[in-house]
């Protein structure tokens, strides 16, 4: 007697697509010519595949019902990109660049502990660690490579679910970031990063000005304030900044502290802002990175996962050894990518409604799967329960079939459009 089993997912194919990506990339520092020729041919090969398999494609109701959580995360992520670009122009701006310049990076230890290793390891090894192998634009990438995997079943569906549990996970994980980084303001390991990105004033802002400088470096003072919990020094004349006419957003302006070379639009402004040049606690880049190896763990699983942690490893070691982080950022941030992405799974996979649509389903058929088992008909058992898997999906496109060809029409078109603009705007890194 056959017993009916599900199709069997793809185990290797999204694997061996997310290394030949990794591979051909990185063949832009060993060989730029077949670079330019390999990845245009690789993308555009995953890209007809992708397609091909739309029409076969089983679950465009599902992915409907996601549409609506997938938009909103991605504007909440938007709209926390936007605080964090303040606060990362605010945490730059609000001391000077002469303070950039003057204060000295923080000890890590964990900087010294790759310098030793620099000394003991072999010389190939270290070259390796050394090799810009990964960046934050092959993580969005790799992420964009498992949400399309949907089409093949790889993952579970919906993609756009997956999606959404990323972006909202991002979102939380870049607003706490913000507020982490804005609160106590810490120097960059590298000093001279402020005054080669940003034309912000050199002397520090007047709340600074009158809270900070001097009670900065006096030990006296400093007990002085602390007995008295009061700003009591006579700092004189405060320096003033530059107020443009930014209309009903001039309260940005003690925030973003413009110059007149910047030109006078405060969202200028905000784009310049990139990592910033303080030490922004914890690692952006990292936390991209973790989420991804943490949504392709869950999702798909297998050996490919352990690549991508390897990866995220090899990204933490790098930031640490070029001093784009200290130590304690990347930490920080693993830890707090893990725990952020097991706690938003309520958006994704949605196994409560899946499990309650297939008894709803059982429920209906139960008569005839009874009888079918009383009579033996192991062929009619088997069908009843391959339609039970089936219309747990399917259930829904019957009656809006034009509706679902036209919404997975636009969702194919905007997907790929975006994989390309994703592409363009982060190819460099």
């Amino acid at each position: 007697m056959r017993r009916w089993v599900s199709p069997p997912k793809t185990t290797a194919g999204l694997g061996l697509a997310a290394i030949s990506y990794v591979v051909v990339d990185y063949l832009r520092h060993l060989s730029p010519t077949w670079h330019e020729r390999l990845q245009p041919a690789l993308w555009s090969i995953l890209a007809l595949i992708a397609v091909s398999r739309v029409p076969f494609y089983k679950h465009w109701s599902s992915e409907f019902r996601a549409a609506i959580p997938f938009v909103a995360s991605m504007l909440f992520m938007l709209t926390c990109l936007l605080f964090e670009a303040l606060s990362v122009r605010f945490v730059t701006a609000v001391l000077g660049l002469d303070w950039h310049g003057d204060t000295s990076p923080l000890p890590d230890t964990g900087q010294w502990l790759l310098l030793s290793l620099n000394e003991k390891l072999p010389e190939t090894l270290v070259e390796i660690l050394r090799a810009r192998i990964i960046g934050l634009h092959h993580f969005l990438m790799l992420f964009m490579m498992l949400a399309f995997s949907v089409l093949f079943d790889s993952v579970q569906a919906p993609g756009l679910g997956l999606g959404a549990r990323y972006m909202f996970t991002m979102a939380i994980g870049r607003l706490l970031r913000a507020i982490t980084f804005v609160s106590t303001i810490l120097p960059s390991a590298r000093p001279w990063c402020a005054a080669a990105r940003f034309r912000v004033p050199a002397y520090p802002h007047y709340w600074a000005q009158k809270y900070y400088v001097p009670y900065a470096s006096d030990a006296n003072a400093i007990r002085q304030i602390i007995n008295q919990d009061i700003a009591y020094a006579d700092t004189g004349e405060y320096l003033g900044d530059y107020q443009p006419d930014w209309g009903s957003m001039n309260f940005l302006i003690n925030f973003l502290r413009p110059t007149p070379a910047e030109g006078a639009s405060w969202y200028s402004l905000l784009k310049k802002a990139g990592g910033g040049c303080n030490d922004l606690l914890y690692s952006g880049h990292m936390l991209v990175a973790v989420l991804t190896a943490m949504a392709w763990t869950e999702a798909y699983g297998g050996y490919s996962s352990a690549f991508i942690w390897l990866l995220v490893m090899h990204s933490a070691q790098r930031e640490i050894r070029e001093r784009h982080h200290y130590t304690v950022d990347c930490v920080v941030a693993i830890y707090v990518g893990i725990l952020l992405w097991k706690m938003t799974g309520f958006i994704w996979p949605a196994k409560d409604s899946m499990r309650s649509r297939r008894l709803a389903k059982l429920e209906r058929i139960q008569g005839r799967l009874i009888q079918a088992a009383k009579d033996s008909d192991m062929d009619e058992v088997r069908e009843l329960l391959k339609e039970v898997e089936l219309g747990t999906q399917e259930s829904q496109n019957k009656g809006h079939s034009k509706h679902l060809w036209l919404f997975s029409c636009v969702t194919i078109f905007s997907a790929l459009t975006v994989v390309l603009l994703a592409f363009t705007w982060t190819s460099d890194g």
